[in-house]
C-alpha cells in the first residue's frame, strides 16, 4: 500500500504538481479532428486547465485559455476568424499561442495603442496524426509527436474512434493495465456470469484459461508485460513478444480478429479521465477499403439507460472497475499480492520519471530525433495485421456504421468467391 503523500504525488496532475509536470512533456489527445468539422470550438479540459479548442478558417488548430482577458467571457462560444479566434462579446482576437491580436475599439480610440502585446492567454501546440488532435501542455521546444504505427496505417485498414468520460482518476485506468491477472475473473467469470443473468453472449474471454505466470520488463516506450495462461507456454508470444503499456497513459495491443487498437487515459483532472478507444480494422486483400475522408468517432458514456455502469463487452467491463473504484482512489488501504507485481513496477517507473522531470531532463519515452520517430513499430504478440474474418463484429464495442460497412465489404467478398 501506498502513503496518502505517495497517493498523491501519483493522482494530482494540475500545474505545478509533479504528476501534472510529468504530464505535461508528452502529447496528449484532445479530440477527434472530424469533430471540429462539425463544430469549430470546444470547450477542453486537459490536466487540470480551462481550455478552448478551435479551428480557424484557414484550417489551423489552436488550444488557449478558455476565458477573455477582457471581461472574462467563455471564448468557447467565440468566432473562428482567418487567423484565431475572435470573442463575441467586444472582438477582441486571439491567435493559437493566446497572443490578443486585435482589439477594435481600442485601437479604433487610440491607435498608437499597444494594449493588446500585453495581453496574452495560455496557449498550446496543436497537431493532428491519424484522425487525433493532440495537444502539448509542457515546455517549449516541444518534443516530436510520436508516430505510432497504427496511427499511420494505410494500406486497406479502416479506422474508428470511441471516446468515453470516466468519473475516476487517470491512474486506476492505466494501473489496469498492468494487471493481467482481471481477465480470467473479470472479463472470463464475471462475464459468464453477466451472461447467465442477461441472456448473453458477451465478448467475454473462457474460463478456465488462467494466468500460470507474469513478467513486466521495461522498454525505451514503456512496460512490456507477459503471461503464461491456458495452453500457452514460455515458446508462446504470449511471453516471448507479450504486449505493451507506452509510457505514461497509452495501451497498445491485437485485439485479433484483424483488430489493432490503441487506448489513451488522458487526465481532465484529479478526478475525471477522457479515454480515447483508437481501433484499426485490417481487411483482406479481396476486400478494398473505401477512403475515409475523417476518422468516424462516437462518444460513449460508461452508464446504461438506467445509471447503472455498463458490462456488455470487454472495455466496458474495464471501466466498470475503474470507475467503481471511487473518484480518486484511496491507495492507503489496499493490500497487494503476487498479482500486482506490473502495477508496483508501474508506480516506481512514474516516481523515477517524475524526478528526472524535477531534475530538468526528459523522461523515457519522450522523442525529439526524427529518425528515431518513424512508424514506431512496438513489441507485440500477434503481430502480421491478420485479416478480418465474419465474426468479428462480436468484439466490436459498440456495434457502429464502421463495422457495419467492414461486414457488408466481407459479405460481398464472400459471395462473389
Amino acid at each position: 500500500m501506498l502513503t496518502l503523500e505517495q497517493n498523491k504525488l501519483l493522482t494530482k496532475v494540475g500545474p505545478g504538481t509533479p504528476m501534472g509536470e510529468l504530464m505535461r512533456r508528452y502529447w496528449q489527445p484532445v479530440a477527434p479532428a472530424a469533430e471540429l468539422e462539425e463544430a469549430p470550438v470546444k470547450e477542453v479540459r486537459l490536466l487540470s486547465e480551462d481550455l478552448v479548442l478551435y479551428k480557424d478558417r484557414s484550417g489551423s488548430y489552436g488550444l488557449i485559455g478558455r476565458f477573455c482577458a477582457h471581461r472574462r467571457v467563455n471564448l468557447a462560444y467565440g468566432i473562428p476568424e482567418e487567423h484565431g479566434l475572435r470573442c463575441m462579446y467586444h472582438g477582441w482576437l486571439y491567435d493559437e499561442t493566446g497572443q490578443c491580436t486585435e482589439q477594435p475599439f481600442e485601437e479604433t480610440v487610440r491607435p498608437e495603442s499597444r494594449f493588446k502585446d500585453k495581453i496574452k492567454l495560455p496557449g498550446y501546440p496543436v497537431q493532428e496524426m491519424g484522425g487525433i488532435l493532440f495537444a502539448y501542455l509542457g515546455p517549449l521546444p516541444a518534443p516530436l509527436l510520436p508516430k505510432w504505427e497504427y496511427l499511420l496505417m494505410g494500406d486497406n485498414v479502416l479506422r474508428e474512434m470511441f471516446v468515453s468520460e470516466l468519473p475516476c482518476n487517470w491512474l486506476q485506468c492505466q494501473e489496469n493495465s498492468l494487471d493481467p491477472v482481471h481477465l480470467e475473473w473479470l472479463h472470463g467469470y464475471y462475464g459468464s456470469y453477466v451472461a447467465e443473468r442477461h441472456g448473453g453472449p458477451l465478448a467475454s474471454f473462457k474460463t478456465g484459461s488462467g494466468h500460470k505466470k507474469i513478467g513486466f520488463d521495461v522498454f525505451e516506450h514503456g512496460v512490456i508485460k507477459r503471461r503464461v495462461w491456458g495452453k500457452t507456454t514460455e515458446e508462446d508470444e504470449p511471453w516471448k513478444v507479450g504486449h505493451p503499456v507506452l509510457f505514461p497513459n497509452i495501451l497498445h495491443n491485437y485485439a485479433g480478429q484483424g483488430r489493432y487498437f490503441l487506448q489513451y487515459r488522458v487526465p481532465i483532472d484529479d478526478e475525471n479521465t477522457w479515454h480515447l478507444d483508437y481501433i484499426c480494422y485490417s481487411l483482406p486483400p479481396e476486400v478494398e477499403a473505401p477512403p475515409q475522408e475523417s476518422v468516424p468517432y462516437q462518444y460513449v458514456s460508461p452508464y446504461n439507460a438506467q445509471g447503472r455502469l455498463r458490462f456488455e463487452d470487454v472495455l466496458s467491463q474495464d471501466m466498470m472497475v475503474w470507475v467503481a473504484q471511487g473518484a480518486s482512489m484511496d491507495r492507503t488501504q489496499e493490500r497487494l499480492g503476487e498479482s500486482d507485481v506490473g502495477i508496483i513496477l508501474f508506480r516506481k517507473l512514474l516516481e523515477e520519471q517524475m524526478a528526472i522531470v524535477e531534475d530538468g531532463g526528459d523522461p523515457m519515452a519522450v522523442i525529439r530525433d526524427p529518425v528515431k520517430n518513424d512508424a514506431l513499430a512496438i513489441p507485440q504478440e500477434g503481430r502480421g495485421y491478420i485479416p478480418l474474418t465474419a465474426n468479428m463484429a462480436n468484439g466490436a464495442r459498440p456495434p457502429s456504421a464502421t463495422t457495419d460497412l467492414i461486414m457488408d465489404l466481407l459479405a460481398k467478398a464472400s459471395q462473389v468467391s
